[in-house]
């Protein structure tokens, strides 16, 4: 089994990714108490907690994604969702003698805040703000998941399901004079944790929809250049 990190103090909309809660809540915490202050940076790949692991802290995400992770009892991996920087994860910790539900990984290089359960739990307690913070991030996190499950729930198509994570992620692309473009850190195999389908489904759909000259793929790079015919394949 993998060894976690130490620290050294699918509609699938919004559910591959979220944003914060609350954009303010790392200068919350830095204000609340002076150890937020210090970070660790952790290479691509590195698991910062497993899930079953016993939660004695949580992670506030100051500089790059880290994939949320939970395994079923075949062993097969779903991935809930992206937290992004700004996010606090690993919330299980709240609860004394809890642990994590979820297995989190650094998608990319890294930078994050370890916050021990206890200071955490003092911080809600003496801060009303920071906690107003955390519930907002635990209804953030609530949503997603429901999102998800509806997703999943859902008799959608296999290709339907992949054009849905597409548009969700082109809402954070930038638009260009030859479409939206936008960055997807993710492998086939990943995709296909998402949106619940198999990894040769998902690369035979960007195969269809590329002859389509709907998208254009290189890498991580990708190129919406007909939002609205992707749209449409969505309308049933």
């Amino acid at each position: 089994m993998a060894t976690p990190a130490k620290p050294r103090i699918a509609e699938f909309r919004n559910a591959a990714h979220s944003k914060p809660a609350c954009s303010s809540l790392l200068s919350l915490l830095e204000q609340a108490h002076e150890s937020v202050n210090y970070t660790c940076s952790y290479p691509p790949g590195t698991n910062l907690f497993l899930e079953g692991q016993e939660a004695h802290g949580a992670y506030l995400v100051s500089k790059g994604q880290v994939k949320l992770t939970v395994t079923r009892s075949d062993g097969k991996s779903i991935i809930l969702r992206i937290a992004e920087a700004g996010e606090l994860i690993g919330l299980d910790c709240i609860e004394s003698g809890k642990t994590f539900t979820m297995t989190a990984e650094s998608l990319g290089p890294c930078v994050l805040r370890f916050i021990p359960r206890d200071l955490l739990r003092s911080l809600m307690r003496d801060h009303q703000d920071v906690c107003m913070a955390v519930a907002e991030q635990l209804s953030s996190d609530y949503r997603s998941a429901c999102s998800q499950i509806r997703s999943l729930g859902l008799s959608r198509t296999a290709s339907e399901r992949i054009v849905l994570f597409l548009l969700d992620w082109g809402t954070r692309g930038r638009q260009t004079d030859h479409g939206l473009r936008v960055t997807i850190p993710l492998k086939h195999e990943e995709i296909a944790q998402i949106v619940g389908v198999s990894r040769e489904t998902v690369t035979r759909t960007f195969t269809e929809l590329k002859h389509r000259q709907l998208i254009t793929m290189k890498g991580p790079a990708v190129l919406i250049r007909n939002k609205s015919a992707l749209e449409a394949l969505t309308a049933n």
